[in-house]
């Protein structure tokens, strides 16, 4: 047999036995090729001029992702390695060189990089259909199916795979060719060392990396860059710390209670797990960090997507929607323009005035102290306006009873104006407070129908009062495309005098252009952030579970001795579950307590009304947990299916 038939075998045996590696790096070149097809395609670049970013954007993830994924192929090349030293130091005693046996090694690992990346640029190819798809999906377009390659992003996938390969190999080759026998043959049982042997610094180091881990949470929710920093520090520490401590003190805890140790089955699980674990603090910290970033990673996608979404329900609620900042000005430039170009269903015209008071303002303002107001006086609308109004947007009509006076306010000062009993007084009129009313009425901005609320009075008793600006919203045919949005800038630029100190500006917003804005800034967020997420992810659970699918063999000598020994299968598969359970959920465990008020802080920080619903911080919260551990599940449940395969006796 030649060394290239020997490197083939060889190959196919590792594929087989690392299945859960193969697979990850299959995934992985899958996930490189998809999205650099995404960075590539000039469809996605032309559907909004914020989708230039999007290659930029991807790029920057790309980087780190390359990075991540070759630690991952560089450990586990290290890893195997190492378990199968014994094989290679054999391959050394029949008479082969070290450099025949590096060469062995680099020819076989280059086999299974180069069949992954076949694979993974096939399955990469249906991904970014998906990935399209839902990218069109955000624009509000039609999807077709048509399947192709992208040769640029294969070429710069095969090139990022290259450099991986590369780099992992170049360390491994350079130690098979300096290597001796001994050292082969022995590389199966170095483990990493226990760095805290007495107990007393081990409760010192816990303690501390606790108070660390307080610190750091809270540091990185007070906000700025400097504690930000010092928290991320704290939090790297912690893990360390609590890892370090916490897995090599698990035999003395158990040393120290023989009663517990002999209860059930915790003898099995104990014996198994710090065989494991006690070798591997900082492998499990590491793996924490990993975990911490990505769910971080997931959470902020999540509150980004909501965020854009929040902001643009509001002022997105027309069709069209100019408003004027000059009350001496009206709509005549851009009402010719629209009777030419954009047909028109329904439109209105009308005036936002000032109540001459500032009452409610004032009220809230006391009650209220994380939002401001433009207005120093009350905001007011015609009612005969008001109902215009609510019909182009295709609300309900609404009831104005005589004397009374309406609230139309955004959901977060609902609750304060219904408590509201004063009186209004508008010249010689005085009326009470009616109804409140929050359906979107583009309340978010400067030259909007107020800043959070406006008061909705009778027609008459609105005259004379101060006009603030004038506004035409309308309800269009056909939305208004980009070349129509643009043309209208356009008037707004003509008219601008640049000669007057001060110039009065106009708003100008359409439905259409704030929903591709939104598609495109969350593209921009969220793809770049999910992709790093996936990529940390798939190599922290494959690290965890080649590690453990390696003890394979030493597991099934072990069950098969507690067989002879009088121990059910079901029993067997329970302990087996039981040491899973734990190996798994422990580097998990920090990053969920670590991540889960640093996103619910991070999502309170837009201004209210933003975040409501399924936006709201708590729905982000439970969202950014169910994608993290369903993508980790999948990897818990591969582990144990071929542990229980593999060790359980039949």
């Amino acid at each position: 047999m030649t060394l290239s038939e020997l490197s083939l075998r060889n190959a196919r045996r590792q594929a087989r036995d690392y299945l859960v590696y193969f697979v990850t790096v299959v995934m992985a070149a899958a996930l490189l090729y998809s999205f650099n097809a995404l960075a590539f395609s000039q469809e996605i670049s032309t559907l909004s001029e914020g989708m230039n970013m999007l290659p930029f954007m991807i790029t920057l993830a790309s980087v780190v992702v390359v990075c991540v994924f070759g630690w991952l192929v560089a450990y586990a090349t290290r890893f195997m390695l190492l378990r199968r030293g014994r094989e290679l130091g054999t391959y050394l005693l029949i008479g082969l060189e070290n450099r025949q046996v590096a060469r062995l090694f680099f020819q076989e690992n280059l086999a299974v990089g180069g069949c992954a990346l076949a694979l993974g640029t096939v399955f990469g190819g249906l991904l970014y259909q998906a990935f399209r798809a839902i990218v069109l999906a955000l624009f509000r377009l039609p999807y077709r199916f048509h399947f192709g390659f992208s040769f640029p992003a294969l070429g710069l996938t095969a090139v990022c795979f290259i450099l991986i390969y590369l780099f992992a190999l170049r360390r491994s080759r350079r130690y098979i060719r300096r290597a001796k026998i001994c050292d082969l043959i022995d590389s199966d049982r170095a483990n990493e060392g226990l760095v805290i042997r007495t107990g007393r610094k081990r409760r010192l180091v816990f303690a501390v990396s606790i108070v660390l881990g307080v610190a750091g949470t809270c540091l990185m929710t007070a906000g700025g860059s400097f504690f930000g920093a010092a928290g991320a520090g704290c939090l790297i520490l912690f893990l360390f710390g609590f890892f370090l401590s916490f897995v090599s003190g698990v035999p003395g805890f158990f040393d120290r209670r023989p009663a517990r140790k002999y209860r059930g089955q915790n003898l099995l699980v104990f014996r198994t797990l710090t065989a494991r674990l006690a070798t591997m603090g900082v492998l499990m910290a590491v793996i924490s960090m990993i975990f911490t970033a990505t769910f971080i990673a997931e959470g902020t996608g999540l509150m980004f997507r909501g965020l854009f979404t929040g902001r643009a329900a509001d002022t997105a609620c027309f069709d069209l929607f100019i408003s004027i900042s000059d009350p001496d000005r009206d709509h005549t430039a851009y009402l010719d323009y629209i009777g030419k170009n954009i047909p028109v269903e329904q439109s209105v015209q009308y005036e936002v005035c000032l109540s001459g008071s500032s009452e409610v303002r004032d009220y809230l303002t006391a009650g209220i102290s994380y939002y401001y107001f433009n207005f120093d006086q009350d905001p007011v609308l015609r009612f005969s306006d008001y109902a215009a109004l609510r019909s182009v947007a295709g609300y309900p009509p609404v009831e104005l009873e005589e004397g009374q006076y309406l609230f139309h306010c955004m959901t977060y000062l609902e609750g304060p104006l219904r408590e509201y009993a004063r009186p209004l007084t508008l010249g010689d009129v005085t009326l009470e407070p009616g109804g409140v009313h929050t359906e979107h009425l583009s309340q978010s901005g400067g030259l909007t129908n107020g800043r959070g609320y406006i008061l909705v009075v009778p027609d008459e008793a609105a005259e004379g009062l101060t006009v603030v600006h004038r506004t035409y919203a309308a309800r269009t045919v056909r939305p208004v495309s980009e070349a129509q949005y643009d043309a209208l800038h356009g008037l707004y630029n003509d008219r601008l005098d640049w000669s007057r100190p001060v110039r009065h500006v106009d708003g100008i917003t359409t439905r259409a252009h704030e929903e591709t804005e939104v598609a495109a800034q969350t593209a921009l967020c969220i793809f770049p952030l999910y992709y790093l997420a996936l990529a940390l992810t798939m190599t922290a659970a494959t690290i965890l579970t080649i590690q453990q699918l390696s003890e394979s063999k030493r597991y099934s000598r072990q069950f098969a001795l507690l067989q002879k020994l009088g121990m059910d299968r079901q029993e067997m598969a329970k302990a087996l579950r039981t040491q899973l359970a734990i190996y798994f959920i422990l580097p998990a465990v920090p990053p969920v307590l670590i991540g889960a008020p640093f996103i619910l802080h991070l999502a309170c920080l837009p201004e209210p009304g933003v975040m409501v619903g399924a936006s709201s911080p708590a729905v982000i919260l439970l969202t950014a947990l169910a994608v993290f551990f369903a993508v980790y599940a999948v990897y818990i449940v591969l582990a144990y299916t071929s542990l229980k395969r593999n060790v359980l006796p039949a």
